[in-house]
């Protein structure tokens, strides 16, 4: 259980943290502009598949209550992390879809990192 709080509150207040930025600074923006890069999307694939890895080795726990979000975060984020290495072209088509609902996306991203955190106190 240990683990699962410490990825909680680390989740929590990294999602957060961009959530406000995104809001407040409107970063998401620029980040999907970014995927224009094909070495940017291949840099961040690289930290996304070893934070999805690391989550996955340490926290594989298929259970019925909140700590299997954090479960499938580490999977979807391993996931991610070999899609942008493999793929950077798919990413960059995908990232340009979500260009017109940033707003939404960084709310939802601010909604499930306070509630991660919320579920490690």
């Amino acid at each position: 259980m240990e683990i699962s709080i410490f990825l909680a509150r680390f989740l929590g207040g990294f999602y957060l943290i961009f959530g406000l930025l995104f809001i407040t600074a409107k970063t998401l923006g620029r980040v999907i502009e970014m995927t224009d890069d094909k070495s940017f999307v291949i840099s961040t694939g690289y930290i996304s598949l070893l934070m999805g890895l690391a989550t996955v080795v340490l926290h594989n726990v298929w259970v019925m209550d909140w700590r299997v979000a954090i479960t499938i975060l580490g999977w979807s984020t391993l996931i991610k992390g070999i899609l942008k290495i493999g793929f950077p072209d798919f990413i960059n088509k995908q990232a340009q879809r979500f260009k017109s609902q940033q707003t939404l996306e960084a709310v939802m991203l601010l909604l499930l990192g306070g509630w991660l955190f919320w579920m490690s106190l």
